[in-house]
C-alpha cells in the first residue's frame, strides 16, 4: 500500500486560494456583464422600420395612440445629466444609448389616449435606430404633474 503525502507551506496554501477566488471573481464578472448585454439585445431586438410595426409595438402594450409625429435627432456625444437621468430610465428597460453617442436616430411621439391622467396630455416616446428600437418612453410634459418613466404595459388595459 502505497501513501501519497502533500507537503505545503502557508505561502503556498495561501497563494492556492487567492489564486482560486480570482478565478472565481472573474468567472462571475464575465456571467452578470454577458446576462446583462442579453437582456439588451432582448429590448433591442424589437423592430420599428415602418409605422405599423411601431404601432404593433405600443398596442402590443396595451397603448391606444393617435397623431404619430417624427423627428431626426442626433444622441449626444457626451451626456449631461439630463441625459444621464433619462439613459437610467431606458436601462431599468433593457435599452442603452451609451453605444449610440453621437448617432443618428429617429424620434417618434405618439399621443397616449387611454392613460388615466385626468385629462391631461400623455405622450409615448420610440427611439430608433437603423430600425431597431433603442429606447421608449411615456411622459407627461405639463410643468405642474410632469412625470418621465419607461414605456410599460398598461396594466389598465383588457
Amino acid at each position: 500500500m502505497r501513501v501519497l503525502t502533500f507537503k505545503a507551506k502557508p505561502k503556498t496554501i495561501f497563494g492556492a486560494i487567492l489564486a482560486i477566488t480570482g478565478i472565481i471573481v472573474i468567472i462571475l464578472t464575465f456571467v452578470s456583464n454577458h446576462s446583462s448585454k442579453a437582456e439588451q439585445a432582448k429590448a433591442a431586438s424589437v423592430s420599428c422600420k415602418t409605422a405599423e410595426e411601431r404601432a404593433n409595438y405600443l398596442s402590443s402594450l396595451g397603448w391606444e395612440f393617435s397623431a404619430e409625429s417624427e423627428k431626426e435627432i442626433t444622441i449626444p456625444k457626451t451626456f449631461n445629466e439630463v441625459y444621464e437621468n433619462y439613459n437610467s430610465v431606458l436601462k431599468k428597460q433593457g435599452f442603452n444609448l451609451e453605444s449610440y453617442k453621437g448617432k443618428p436616430a429617429t424620434l417618434y411621439t405618439y399621443n397616449i389616449s387611454n392613460y388615466e391622467s385626468g385629462g391631461e396630455e400623455i405622450i409615448a416616446d420610440l427611439i430608433v435606430s437603423n430600425g431597431v428600437l433603442i429606447g421608449a418612453d411615456l411622459c407627461n410634459p405639463s410643468a405642474e404633474n410632469g412625470f418621465l418613466k419607461g414605456l410599460e404595459k398598461n396594466d389598465a388595459a383588457t
